[in-house]
């Protein structure tokens, strides 16, 4: 439960009812509340007194939530905000999401969801704060990885790649990754567990789902955050060359070895060793980095002396190590050793509620890094992601946004993905007549799409092309559309 009487909650919400429950709910766990029942009434207090924490209805009387935030920004008051709105949608989550909201709320909410979102957002807010008193850069060397550019985001947010440029400087909250699945949940809850830790961490999960990015996080909320990130891809080192990647080599060691050079262990130095695809590692040679993982001690190849090593192990694989153990290609007390913390990645068909909002950001990205127009995503288009199964997960996500970010040419999405269309229905002919599940004749069906087509033109005003107009809406071309309108003989009512 919260208990912080210092901090205070601001709430503004025009309807009554759900002003006073929510200020209620704070009360109960030990917080001071203000109620305010517009936007203006609630700027002056806002200006003269930031709170901790707003919650802030998207729907108001004068001016509505995204608004009063914009007002705010422009004054330069930067306080931790909880969206509320009766009939929210993807796109309108996605852009409370984008305005800085810690959490983004549909009415009728969870009590007890709401208080850890103000818990979350209070805690954001003292520790920006301390940020801001003690002016520290925290930048921090990564060697032979892209630096992690990270752009100011919120605690919603997860960015699937390092490529996010901003000012270079460690994101706050997760600021490497973005969701707001119970998946996704899941993942942030364990990284704060053990991220303050120096235990071991084992990252599983397909390939493309982010294991490295997790790394990041791991090592960006350390006590080590100020000593190197080395990322060693496993995968790619030639068997004959494992000892010297690892634990470096001395001069005239082999043939090629025209002089001294430190391995990846000692390049770590203090700060954290990332092993990626730590299962392709041969099985005659795991019994080096058991023996360096146990005893924190190693030798370069061609030297006798033994030299001590302080570094923070985080692994990662696409394999099934119990499945790998059985099979005796990968030794079991390294197994143990490296499983010390297990974090599972849910693959993205595990969490299409998170597509929209990596959409969104890829969308971002390609505007940013190919110069291509800034497209437009629908909710057609999203259903149209969602309804994908993503072998190659997030990698694949960012790809085929990018690719139909160039041939949008500025106008909306559209994505042509295997698997996606409608698939035809076959039954066997022996169980034909158990089929008694509900049909509508053909007349029905025409009726009932009609009544679609007309309910839709007129929540757009019938209006046909353009953003959110019917077409966009329904995912068809507007002369498709104009087609059906004529054959169908709707009219726009007087």
């Amino acid at each position: 439960m919260i208990n912080d009487s210092v901090s205070q909650v601001y709430v503004v919400d025009d309807d009554v009812s759900v002003r006073e429950a929510v200020s209620s709910l704070i009360r109960s766990a030990g917080l001071s509340v203000r109620a305010f029942a517009s936007a203006q009434e609630s700027l002056g207090s806002l200006r003269a007194e930031p709170p901790g924490c707003l919650v802030l209805d998207i729907q108001l009387p004068d001016i509505n939530g995204f608004e009063l935030q914009q007002e705010l920004a422009t004054h330069g008051i930067d306080i931790p905000i909880i969206f509320l709105t009766g009939h929210g949608d993807i796109p309108m989550s996605v852009r409370a999401i984008k305005a800085g909201a810690v959490e983004f709320l549909t009415k009728p909410f969870d009590n007890e969801y709401l208080l850890e979102a103000i818990q979350t957002a209070i805690a954001r807010g003292n520790r920006d704060q301390k940020l801001g008193q003690n002016a520290v850069d925290r930048d921090e060397p990564d060697v032979e990885l892209d630096s992690p550019v990270r752009a100011r985001q919120t605690h919603a947010e997860i960015v699937i790649s390092s490529r996010a440029s901003g000012n270079g400087k460690a994101g706050r909250d997760f600021g490497e990754f973005i969701g707001q699945s119970g998946a996704w949940r899941q993942i942030i809850r364990q990284i704060e567990m053990v991220a303050p830790t120096d235990a071991t961490v084992l990252v599983l999960g397909e390939t493309g789902t982010g294991k490295e990015l997790i790394a990041r996080e791991l090592h960006h909320r350390s006590r080590r955050k100020n000593r190197p990130l080395v990322r060693v891809n496993c995968a790619c080192i030639p068997k004959e060359l494992y000892e010297s990647e690892f634990f470096g080599h001395a001069r005239g060691a082999f043939t090629s070895a025209v002089r001294d050079r430190i391995g990846r262990f000692e390049a770590a130095a203090g700060g954290t060793l990332f092993l990626d695809e730590v299962g392709e590692i041969p099985l005659e040679l795991q019994s080096k980095l058991l023996r360096v993982l146990q005893e924190k001690s190693y030798e370069r190849v061609g030297e006798d002396r033994t030299r001590s090593t302080d570094v923070r192990i985080v692994a990662a694989t696409n394999r099934d190590l119990k499945k790998e153990v059985e099979a005796g290609r990968f030794r079991e007390d390294l197994f143990y050793r490296l499983n010390v913390f297990p974090i599972k990645v849910a693959p993205l068909r595990g969490r299409k509620e998170d597509i929209p909002f990596l959409a969104n950001h890829f969308i971002e990205l390609a505007v940013k890094e190919l110069g291509c127009p800034r497209p437009r995503l629908t909710q057609a288009g999203i259903d149209t992601l969602q309804g994908y199964d993503w072998p190659g997960n997030v990698r694949e996500l960012r790809n085929v946004i990018e690719r139909a970010a160039i041939f949008a040419q500025g106008g909306a999405l559209e994505f042509d993905l295997p698997g996606t269309q409608v698939q035809e229905v076959s039954f066997e002919t022996e169980n034909a007549y158990e089929f008694d599940h509900e049909f509508l004749t053909d007349a029905e069906m025409r009726r009932r799409e009609r009544e679609n087509l007309f309910a839709v033109l007129q929540k757009t005003g019938w209006k046909i092309k353009g953003i959110n107009g019917a077409a966009e809406l329904l995912g068809v071309k507007p002369t498709t559309l104009i087609s059906r309108i004529e054959k169908m003989g709707l009219k726009k009512p007087d």
